[in-house]
């Protein structure tokens, strides 16, 4: 399993012949500058609210690559409506088979509101079971119980979690969310992008060996293999 990492939230994860892109936000990204937009490739683009920093290059990649949407059932719409007719709206707790394996929108708590200033619905996260391994992409969000229900769906190689604190929970959290979720290899995200939500990557990391997990923290267009 292949995964590519674009700064702040957004990561691509490569499922055999599948691209699956969650939260892009690269263009109005100052720490992704170097990128183009118009070379990233997707089948899948998951998105966990509406907030544009993790939205804002959804539909230009999308309706390019003809991918398809997976995300809530009032972000769909919203999308629907744009002319993104390509997709999948879920609700908490609904779990789909898709091309790649499973996806499941499962809880999170934060916000979520469009830049018009539409309701996004409520935001969530995702459990993703391939046959190369299951993750979960944690989305926007604070701590919360709800996390110990993912390790009753399957056992989870690895996981995405935000960091950065302020907006999110914070590395201190995410060390306490990797133990609901009883998993050990943690990808952070959601960290350095502003600065209300800059971090102390050794502080963090050190947190983390503490319990004995491993936090990644990867460089803008780092790719890494998950065996």
């Amino acid at each position: 399993m292949e995964i590519t990492y674009y700064g702040h939230s957004c990561l691509a994860v490569k499922v055999g012949t599948h691209r699956l892109l969650f939260d892009p936000f690269i263009s109005g990204n100052p720490l992704a500058s170097g990128i183009d937009v118009n070379t990233i490739e997707a089948d899948f683009i998951l998105i966990s609210h509406a907030h544009g920093d993790h939205l804002k290059d959804a539909m230009d990649i999308g309706k390019r690559c003809h991918a398809r949407l997976i995300t809530n059932n009032e972000m769909n719409g919203w999308y629907e409506e744009k002319g993104w007719k390509n997709g999948m709206g879920l609700n908490h707790g609904g779990k789909a088979k898709t091309a790649f394996g499973t996806v499941r929108y499962v809880n999170a708590i934060h916000s979520s509101e469009f830049p018009d200033g539409r309701y996004g619905g409520n935001p969530g996260g995702f459990v993703v079971e391939t046959e190369e391994g299951n993750f979960y992409f944690a989305g926007d969000t604070a701590l919360t119980m709800d996390m110990k229900l993912i390790p009753m769906y399957c056992k989870l190689k690895f996981a995405m979690l935000p960091i950065g604190g302020y907006f999110t929970m914070d590395y201190h959290d995410a060390v306490i969310a990797s133990d609901f979720i009883e998993c050990n290899k943690i990808i952070g995200m959601h960290y350095d992008s502003f600065p209300p939500i800059k971090i102390d990557h050794a502080a963090a990391k050190k947190v983390f060996v503490a319990k004995g997990k491993e936090l990644m923290l990867l460089s803008i267009e780092e790719c890494i293999e998950l065996e």
